[in-house]
């Protein structure tokens, strides 16, 4: 018996698995369009060039400490540091 049989973790995704998907997915697209009817709303609201700079470095920077923290914990459980 493997380890992932043991845990299990078969790696398919039962229905509960597609209904929280689908439920996540549904709230992403609901808070994507309430964001663009939010955003038309407001007449006379712009983005300067320094502020989009700002809002890439930002999603830039996030991403890479994300990537980067990600990466540390699966060094970290394949070495066994987490034991």
């Amino acid at each position: 018996m493997s380890s992932e049989e043991q845990n299990g973790a078969t790696g398919k995704l039962g229905i509960g698995g597609w209904i929280v998907i689908l439920v996540l997915v549904g709230l992403l697209v609901a808070a994507i369009i309430y964001a663009i009817q939010a955003w038309g709303a407001m007449d006379g609201v712009g983005i300067s060039t320094a502020g989009w700079v700002f809002m890439a470095l930002g999603i830039i920077v996030t991403t890479a400490v994300g990537a980067g923290l990600m990466g540390l914990v699966f060094y970290s459980s394949r070495k066994n540091f987490d034991q």
